[in-house]
């Protein structure tokens, strides 16, 4: 742990950074300060949970962002993910820097590209995914709202998540089963498209499965 000489900010640096040089704030050298430490990972006890779907997947309609879909990748792969479909624009582990925010996670969750998300969509209803949307709407239901015993079977089940600014496209979302939100308390009316999947890939996985709405 390294701290500012000028300004007092403490920060954590790798070994042989650059950065513990100078402060990234005051510009002033630093000194060291604490010894050293690293992330606790999770030990194998707590890793390998079988999910309570047969299959998760996740569909990508035009994400436009790198970052987002680097993150949903990361997410992905402490999920389980079977497959992700990159439709439309979305950038894929083709991009030299898709790796800065997936870590890793490109080499282990297995995708495709697929220039037309309709028909990406309807491939995936082919091989016996059930579509469900993360959107608003009238037709939207609580992610959280108690299951039903219809849902609680084993599915293979594919979230599908649109672009950050339009949302999915309505006409790929007359073709999901369900339409699901997430519930919001504050002033803002929905999260980060790769915190979104995140908290819809946990809750569908761990066996929270709405009515249809």
């Amino acid at each position: 742990m390294h701290a500012g000489s000028g300004c007092g900010l403490r920060f954590p640096v790798e070994e042989d950074s650059a950065l513990g040089s100078q402060c990234p704030r005051c510009g002033q050298p630093t000194r060291f300060v604490d010894d050293a430490y690293v992330t606790h990972e999770l030990s194998a006890e707590h890793t390998g949970a079988r999910p309570h779907v047969a299959r998760l997947g996740v569909l990508l309609d035009n994400v436009r962002s790198l970052r987002n879909t680097g993150a949903i990748f990361r997410s992905a792969d402490a999920l389980g993910v079977s497959l992700a479909v990159l439709a439309g624009i979305t950038p894929t582990p083709a991009h030299p820097g898709f790796a800065k925010t997936a870590l890793g996670a490109e080499h282990s969750v297995p995708w495709r590209a697929a220039p037309d998300p309709l028909a990406a969509a309807a491939a995936c209803i082919d091989e016996g995914w059930a579509l469900w949307a993360l959107e608003g709407g009238t037709t939207a239901v609580d992610l959280f709202a108690p299951a039903t015993a219809e849902c609680s079977r084993a599915r293979s089940i594919m979230l599908v998540l649109g672009h950050e600014v339009s949302g999915v496209d309505p006409r790929l979302l007359a073709m999901c089963e369900r339409v699901l939100y997430i519930p919001m308390v504050g002033s803002k009316r929905s999260l980060n498209v790769s915190v979104a999947f995140a908290v819809a890939g946990y809750a569908v996985q761990r066996g929270l499965c709405p009515a249809p709405g």
